[in-house]
Parts: structure tokens; C-alpha cells; sequence
């Protein structure tokens, strides 16, 4: 019996910005297809090569190595637009782009200019003051605006929903167009001051022709992505697939409504992909070695203070896509040990080390108190979440500057302590650790090192 090709993913298991990029970086070299299955330009993976930092949000982080091909899957919500400039973009930095490197699926979905007004609009109205509101309009989901939400809920009713391979198709692309600018006219003229004139009257026309135009330019690069991954698999490739968002944004598993709109932990890779979870050999889930939040939304262990303030500064924590500030607090392994349970990640590949030196104590969340009693259960239900005080055990901390170790046997006794305590807590071996943001910091534990642990 032949042995099967490695298949493996990438996942986030906190709320974001775990710094998969980093880690899929690595690993592309080993593979010779990255996938990407989930979410859209709301999501952006930083990977710094040779001091270099690049910004992608709808490229998967394969496409710098020359042998790995970068798949869109079907999963996707692709802003044919926001791709291009992407792709021109790298191609400036002398990285080109052939059909053999990237494919881009003709089922992915496509976000549309009027499904960024509607976007804006919600959250516009749901931060809005008005005469006999109800309660519910007095906060938004925190999204990042880029139509996302609106154009997986198009997938969802169908009649407005508009196909990467709708792009070349002139006739079905103009009746979907006029169907689509009717119905979203509408609503969003019916909300007068939060939208402008423009976004209120979408032209079928305008759109059409430049829908047509991105579709040509793109048109090397749309094939159906299903056959693709599985004449890759049949013939011994090896596939990784790439998380956008992380676990407890998942639109099921997450901490619902404050999450995204697509499954993006690993559940999401055969709906969003076309290849069965069967397939799947390797889970790395990754996580930072404290936690962070963008936008709204319970957060148990966040640190409004000095510290909070410190991390955000060392870590360079703001958003890749928004550049917004994000919300920073200690490591909460309740939540971890959750995604690596729906995950069912084989191994976790920890983050950022480096930024937590010089901090005398550090704190971890290891329970939540609710009510009156303690649990060791994640709740992802935002007003469960909301309610719980964390419960915290203390580690010491270390002086020492990280970023030039490259083995674990040279980290500071109490930074190996802080690996071994999270090990054991959530169940799975760290396997790799980044301990500065160029892909050369990151030390790496091979199969021998990790039993012998």
C-alpha cells in the first residue's frame, strides 16, 4: 500500500492574527499546492521575507515559492478588483503570475460594490442613535466593511448571488446584474442618510462592463478548482489549505453574532474546497502566546491597561487589513483547548514568544466562573462569554531578548515552562515557535524531537 500524500492545514484558534501567514510561509516550500477555503479581503496574512513585509488578503501565502501553485476555492468571496490590484501589486516586486501558479475557482462567489454599502450600512445602523430604537441598536458587529457578510448571505438566498465564472459569461452575467442592482437599490435606498446617492442607485450597465473586464483580465486563472484538487491528490500531491480568520470567529463554532460569515476553522475546508475531510493528515493549529481581538465582542482575558498597552506595541498588534488597534490580553487556554478540539488539530505552532520578555509575571486563563460555579468549557455564545470572570494560574516570566534562538533547548527555563504548561493544558505538542517576525526566527520540532518531549 503506497503511502498517501501529505495532506495538511493551517488554522487560526483564537480570533485572529495568530500569524498563519508566517507558518503557511514555511510550509508552501513542502507542498506543491496552498489552498485557500474560506472568508474574503477581511481577512490579511503578514509574511516577512528577507526583512520584507508583504500584506496579502485574498492570495494565498504560497505564492512565494515558484513550485507551489495558490488555489482560490469555491469557499472564497472574492473581490475580482481587490484581486487584481493584489496580483499587480506582487508582480511589481517580481513575483509573475501563470495559470500554473494561481487557479481561482468559478463557483467562488464574488463581493460586489453594492455588497460594501450594505455592509457599511448595517454597521452604520447598528451604532446609530434613533427616536424609539429598540435596544439592539446600540451596537455593530465590528466588521471590516468589505462586504463579506452581504455577499455570503447572497450565496445563501441565491437570487442575487453573482459566480467567479459569471465573470465571462456577458448574457448571465447582465441578467444577474439588473436582478441584483433592483433588489439592493432598493434596501439600500431605504435607508436614506446612512448611504450616499450613488451606492443607493447600483447601475447594471457600469457594473456589467466593468465586471467583464475584470473577468478577462482574470480569465487564465478561473477553472473549476474540484477537479484540479483532486487530480492533484490522485496523483500524489501534496495540498496545504490555508485558514483565513481563525476558530472563534467561525461562523458556527465562533462567538456568535461576533464572528465572520464563513466556517473558517478546519470543519470548513470540504464544503469550501471540494475535497473531503478524509484526506486531511495534519491539523496545525495556530495561536499567539497571549491573545488578541479585532473589534467587537466578549474577550475574557483582555488587558485595558499598561500591559495591554505594551504587547500591542511589541507585537505591532494592528490589523493587516484595517490597520485598526487590536485588543490585547493574557493567554486564554480555555478557549485554545476548544479550537484544538474542534480542529482536531495533531499540533499547534505558537506565535510572538518574543513579546512577552521582560514581563515579570505572566497570567493564564486556565477556567471561567460564571454564576456562581467554575467551568473549564468554552461558551461560544457572546452573551454566555460576556458574563464569565476568568480564572487565572500565574507563571514566571523572562528577561531574555528571543529573537536570535533557533532550538528550543536554548530558550530561558521559564519560557520552556510556559511552552510545557500550555502543551499539557490543551493536549497537543508545540511543534513550532516564532520568536520574531522575518521566517527565519522560528525554531522547528521534527516528529523525533516531539515524541522524545
Amino acid at each position: 500500500m503506497t503511502t498517501p500524500p501529505p495532506i495538511s492545514a493551517v488554522v487560526g484558534l483564537q480570533w485572529g492574527d495568530e500569524g498563519k501567514g508566517k507558518l503557511i510561509d514555511l510550509l508552501a516550500s513542502e507542498h506543491d499546492a496552498v489552498v485557500r477555503y474560506n472568508g474574503g479581503a477581511n481577512a490579511g496574512h503578514s509574511v516577512v521575507v528577507d526583512g520584507a513585509r508583504y500584506a496579502l488578503h485574498l492570495v494565498p501565502c504560497g505564492v512565494f515559492h515558484r513550485h507551489t501553485r495558490s488555489v482560490i476555492g469555491n469557499g472564497v468571496a472574492v473581490d475580482p478588483h481587490r484581486l487584481i490590484e493584489e496580483l499587480d501589486g506582487l508582480s511589481s516586486g517580481g513575483i509573475d503570475f501563470t495559470p500554473e501558479r494561481l487557479a481561482i475557482s468559478d463557483r467562488a462567489h464574488v463581493v460586489m460594490g453594492y455588497h460594501k454599502a450594505e455592509d457599511a450600512m448595517r454597521e452604520e445602523l447598528l451604532t446609530s442613535t434613533r427616536v424609539g430604537s429598540p435596544k439592539v441598536f446600540d451596537q455593530a458587529i465590528g466588521t471590516t466593511r468589505r462586504g463579506i457578510g452581504p455577499a455570503y448571505s447572497d450565496k445563501a438566498s441565491r437570487s442575487t448571488a453573482i459566480r467567479v465564472g459569471d465573470l465571462l459569461r456577458r448574457g448571465v452575467l447582465r441578467e444577474k446584474l439588473e436582478r441584483a442592482c433592483y433588489f439592493k437599490g432598493t434596501l439600500l435606498r431605504s435607508h436614506g442618510p446612512a448611504v450616499s446617492d450613488e451606492e443607493a442607485h447600483p447601475d447594471p450597465g457600469v457594473l456589467l462592463e466593468a465586471c467583464l473586464g475584470a473577468g478577462e483580465r482574470l480569465r487564465p486563472h478561473i477553472t473549476d478548482t474540484v477537479y484540479l484538487l483532486h487530480e492533484m491528490i490522485r496523483d500524489g500531491r501534496s495540498v496545504l489549505f490555508e485558514g483565513a480568520n481563525a476558530t472563534l470567529l467561525d461562523v458556527d463554532h465562533g462567538t456568535y453574532p461576533y464572528v465572520t460569515s464563513s466556517n473558517c476553522s478546519a470543519l470548513g475546508i470540504p464544503a469550501g474546497t471540494g475535497v473531503p475531510g478524509r484526506h486531511l493528515g495534519r491539523v496545525i493549529g495556530v495561536m499567539k502566546a497571549y491573545c488578541t481581538r479585532v473589534g467587537a465582542g466578549p474577550f475574557p482575558t483582555e488587558l485595558d491597561n499598561e500591559i495591554g498597552a505594551s504587547i500591542r506595541e511589541r507585537g505591532r498588534e494592528f490589523g493587516t487589513t484595517t490597520g485598526r488597534p487590536r485588543r490585547c490580553g493574557w493567554l486564554d487556554l480555555v478557549a485554545a483547548r476548544y479550537a484544538v478540539m474542534v480542529n482536531g488539530a495533531d499540533e499547534i505552532g505558537l506565535t510572538l514568544l518574543d513579546v512577552l520578555s521582560g514581563i515579570g509575571e505572566l497570567r493564564v486563563c486556565t477556567g471561567y466562573r460564571i454564576d456562581g460555579e467554575t467551568t473549564d468549557r468554552f461558551l461560544p455564545d457572546a452573551a454566555a462569554l460576556a458574563r464569565v470572570e476568568p480564572v487565572y494560574e500565574t507563571l514566571a516570566g523572562w528577561e531574555e531578548d528571543l529573537s536570535a534562538i533557533r532550538s528550543r533547548d536554548e530558550l530561558p527555563a521559564a519560557a520552556e515552562r510556559y511552552l510545557g504548561f500550555v502543551e499539557n493544558f490543551v493536549g497537543a505538542p508545540i511543534t513550532t515557535i516564532g520568536v520574531g517576525p522575518d521566517r527565519e526566527q522560528t525554531i522547528r520540532r521534527g516528529p523525533a524531537e516531539v515524541s522524545e518531549a
